[in-house]
């Protein structure tokens, strides 16, 4: 794994676990974009309610061509869509990303989907819905795909967010031979942060256990806040969100962060 420069993880870090950031903000209108499921979706059987349990975080991050057929985006969009009926799925989520705060790559789309286990993401890859739609939808118009997986210890409110919610997504990529109490050290630093943080409604981070897809970001977060206004709000906590920094920004080697806005059902058309 290349490592980069002390000075270059503090900047990198700036735009990280402490839910504020430093760098240039790239805003994607909503309306520009219909790649996935542009909503929050539950089946009608299953309730959007699941109290304090163990969840399966599933994420995968998209970088849809340039100039794709908006004819073939959508396409793509209602076969995901589908795949809320599935069993295994408690819930799945995906549209444009709202902000890229910080990636070398310039992603465009985001899916979020949870499971009562590892066994039932597995069914959910593995079922012939899935692999069709990812075949024939995915594959042909995307050129960079990320994939993080992880367990979410406990799980407090919804497992659906809620239409009009904001997602922060953080991806971290720690340097080279760090010890477990470090890792450990970063994980609870980061469940702490919704302490610090009375915007944040539900927060969740693990260690990636599918590393395949992960480019070697191995801690990921993500925190799910009422609105963008009180997303923005913790950004402007500064100080605050500084002594967060200063606990981990040393054991990172890069980071990647973005924001995704979960909009109504009536916007699945855009």
């Amino acid at each position: 794994m290349r490592m980069l420069c002390s000075g270059a993880a503090r900047s990198l870090f700036s735009s990280s676990v402490s839910l504020t950031f430093s760098s240039p903000k790239r805003h994607l209108k909503l309306s520009s974009f219909s790649f996935f499921k542009p909503y929050s979706h539950s089946s009608p059987h299953k309730s959007p309610i699941k109290m304090s349990r163990t969840t399966i975080e599933h994420i995968v991050l998209f970088k849809v061509k340039d100039n794709t057929d908006p004819t073939k985006v959508n396409t793509m969009l209602n076969s995901l869509n589908s795949l809320v009926s599935l069993d295994a799925v408690l819930h799945i989520a995906a549209g444009p990303l709202y902000r890229v705060k910080s990636s070398p790559i310039s992603f465009t789309h985001m899916l979020h989907s949870r499971y009562s286990s590892k066994d039932n993401l597995n069914a959910y890859s593995a079922h012939p819905s899935h692999v069709t739609a990812v075949k024939e939808s995915v594959l042909p118009i995307c050129e960079d795909i990320m994939a993080v997986d992880w367990i979410a210890d406990d799980l407090q409110g919804p497992v659906v967010p809620a239409p009009g919610s904001a997602i922060r997504l953080t991806f971290l990529k720690l340097k080279e031979n760090l010890r477990e109490d470090v890792k450990n050290e970063i994980l609870a630093v980061i469940k702490g942060i919704k302490g610090n943080f009375g915007e944040i409604n539900q927060i969740t981070c693990g260690e990636n256990f599918s590393p395949a897809r992960a480019k070697g970001y191995s801690i990921a977060s993500l925190a799910v806040f009422p609105t963008v206004s009180e997303m923005e709000a913790v950004d402007s906590k500064e100080e605050l969100v500084n002594l967060q920094k200063e606990k981990v920004r040393d054991y990172l080697e890069s980071v990647i962060v973005v924001d995704y806005v979960v909009p109504s059902p009536q916007s699945a058309s855009l």
